[in-house]
């Protein structure tokens, strides 16, 4: 009985040597080679131009009509080098819509602010006129959507200075006669008091949600800004702002207003120049992406856009040369892990929500008030 007991204990030992030894030199399990055939996953730019192809670049702030004034000669059908936006660029960098600076200098007022404005409009009217196979004039969301179907770039008229209205809600509706769809808050006596916003300044917020004008916060001072949010009934947008918090610039927003712009369901356009994303020395596309990071995080994805501030004379952070350079961009806010339908929301979704929702409060706000006849005499003696 012994025996067969230490032939038992003796076969087990033999068998658990035999697969301690299979496993030792069993050889290493290796994947398997790709298929010749197979596709290779596409690098970030690439991928970033797909997108871009579905979901082109809606962007803020750009200073091209005036722009073109400063050289003898374009042609930006064949490209133009001295400037920043040409046609072919804009191809590249997949621009949809455009809203096109109709601003003019602090030192114009009154009469002399207004007739600046007109030339401005009468500039963009022109270069839209002239490429009409590039460029469609737009004034809503569904024109933007129909000018991107045709292949073309919706050209949306604003921002107009503050100071270019004269004191006039006759002068805003006649903007907004002549397409304009975005004016600032700055530069003027009933945004730059104490409280933020004069009662006249709250009426002329109030007219623009009439209308249908979005009401361009960029450059505001903080109390303004806190101000409009309280009287506003529709979107708000910055056209080409960035994140005070990274960056000290007179234009940048504060995480507290941003915090509002969530509620509010407007839009932070964050711009490219060098003096607005820098934190010390030069600028680059990296710093840009941290700014439109530090956004996201704080107002959410819904609230970020694109205002970059081709041709008014800044200088733009390295790799953000001129509008081909969109693509570059979203390959690094993808390198970062950036979902794509944020990215969709950053360049085409969110710029078309906001200006869908500002004409659906003008629609209910014509019901419920006439044009208004106030003026600044009346409201802010």
């Amino acid at each position: 009985m012994a025996d067969l007991q230490d032939h038992a204990d003796t076969a087990a030992a033999i068998r658990q040597l035999d697969a301690e030894y299979a496993q030792i030199s069993a050889p290493a399990r290796l994947s398997p080679a790709p298929h010749p055939d197979a596709p290779t996953p596409p690098d970030p730019l690439a991928r970033a131009r797909a997108l871009l192809a579905a979901h082109p670049v809606v962007d803020g702030y750009n200073g091209l009509a005036h722009a073109v004034r400063s050289i003898p000669w374009c042609d930006l059908e064949l490209g133009e080098r001295a400037l920043d936006t040409d046609v072919p660029r804009l191809r590249a960098g997949r621009v949809g819509a455009q809203f096109w600076s109709l601003q003019v200098p602090a030192d114009h007022a009154g009469d002399r602010a207004v007739s600046a404005t007109l030339d401005r409009i009468d500039q963009v009217r022109a270069l839209v006129a002239a490429y009409p196979e590039a460029l469609r004039p737009a004034h809503g969301a569904g024109e933007m959507a129909d000018a991107r179907n045709c292949g073309r770039v919706a050209a949306l008229l604003g921002p107009v200075s503050g100071h270019a209205l004269a004191d006039s809600l006759g002068t805003l509706r006649a903007y907004h006669a002549l397409g304009v769809r975005a004016v600032t808050l700055t530069g003027t006596s009933w945004t730059d008091r104490g409280g933020g916003l004069t009662r006249f300044g709250q009426e002329v917020v109030r007219e623009m949600n009439r209308l249908g004008i979005l009401v361009d916060l960029t450059g505001a001072s903080p109390d303004t800004m806190r101000r409009a949010f309280a009287v506003a009934k529709a979107p708000v947008i910055f056209s080409h702002s960035a994140a005070h918090a990274l960056t000290d610039h007179p234009s940048n927003v504060p995480d507290d207003v941003l915090r509002m712009l969530r509620s509010n369901n407007g839009l932070c356009m964050v711009g490219f120049t060098a003096d607005q994303v820098a934190r010390e020395g030069t600028a680059s596309l990296r710093e840009v992406a941290d700014h439109l990071d530090h956004v996201r995080d704080v107002a959410g994805p819904d609230c970020v856009g694109l205002g970059a501030g081709y041709d008014t004379g800044a200088t733009h952070a390295d790799g953000l040369a001129d509008v081909s350079r969109y693509p570059q961009l979203i390959a690094e806010l993808l390198e970062r892990d950036w979902p794509e339908s944020d990215i969709a929301a950053l360049t085409w979704e969110n710029a078309v929500r906001v200006m869908r929702e500002a004409e659906f409060a003008s629609r209910a706000a014509q019901l419920r008030r006439a044009p208004s006849t106030a003026t600044i005499g009346e409201l802010d003696r």
